[in-house]
């Protein structure tokens, strides 16, 4: 991978789990996450003008995107209800980038060294290794392991999605534009849905948070559809969940969640991965 690519994947890693911590960091997540999802939606919608339209074998993949994505965001919330981001995000983001390098491999044909496939081993068992110290035993409510697992399923799966239908498209750009544009929808029909006028009123309280959340949303999976355009999906997918390291310091430092010597040991095995990814 190129230096300046890997630089930007780790930019929107950064991006990704300061958004995340928004989420999860405010009284109401539903309410939340439709700010950022329908902020995203909205700053995507002002730069339509100036993209062309995808090409049209990308949109029956921007759709299903879409699906996915809402998919995602509910399974994402329903995590965060009965376990902590320092527990939630690494499952999620961890098993996540196995499941496409193993889709990428032995369905699309992708070639990766051995090198590769050992650094998105590595990369993944310590990501969720992470998730195995602090916070919510598993034993004393499983569900919080359940939906991250679920959601690390949804992850892959629009992974796939999206860097199939960024290439279909003839530009990343448009495709992510478009994408983001689409998905605002779902997630703040929902919120309206379950949580009617008093959810309008926390909105209210909550939008500059919101639009902050949408733009680094935005920002950083713009830069992974681009990155996976250039590139192999697997070592894309894998470099941007040491997400879970900037996710794992946003908790302890902002949230109060506990790290320990686990944690840091965990994060030092994902920089090793990409260490590996990179000779």
């Amino acid at each position: 991978m190129d230096p300046k690519i890997a630089g930007l994947v780790l930019l929107a890693a950064l991006m990704h789990a300061s958004w995340n911590a928004l989420v999860k960091a405010k009284a109401d997540s539903l309410v939340m996450m439709a700010l950022v999802t329908g902020s995203s939606g909205l700053l995507a919608l002002t730069a339509l003008p100036l993209l062309p339209l995808p090409a049209a074998e990308a949109w029956p993949l921007l759709l299903l995107s879409v699906v996915l994505h809402t998919g995602y965001g509910l399974f994402l919330l329903s995590a965060y209800a009965h376990g902590d981001l320092g527990q939630v995000y690494p499952v999620a983001r961890g098993a996540a980038p196995a499941l496409v390098a193993l889709f990428s491999v032995l369905v699309l044909g992708e070639q990766l060294s051995p090198g590769g496939l050992a650094g998105v081993a590595v990369i993944s068992a310590a990501v969720i290794s992470m998730a195995f110290r602090g916070g919510v035993s598993v034993r004393d409510d499983p569900r919080a392991l359940l939906y991250a697992l679920g959601t690390a399923g949804f992850i892959a799966s629009y992974t796939i999605t999206d860097a199939l239908g960024a290439r279909a498209a003839g530009s990343a750009h448009s495709y992510t534009m478009w994408l983001f544009a689409l998905d605002g929808v779902p997630i703040a029909a929902i919120a309206i849905w379950r949580r009617g006028w008093p959810g309008i009123a926390i909105a209210r309280l909550h939008w500059r948070s919101g639009l902050a959340g949408g733009a680094l949303s935005l920002g950083a999976y713009w830069l992974v559809i681009w990155a996976m355009t250039l590139g192999p999906m697997a070592p894309v997918a894998a470099l941007r969940e040491t997400s879970v390291i900037f996710a794992a310091i946003i908790s302890t430092v902002v949230l109060r969640e506990r790290f320990g010597m686990w944690r840091f040991a965990a994060a030092g095995m994902v920089a090793l991965g990409v260490l590996i990814m990179r000779i």
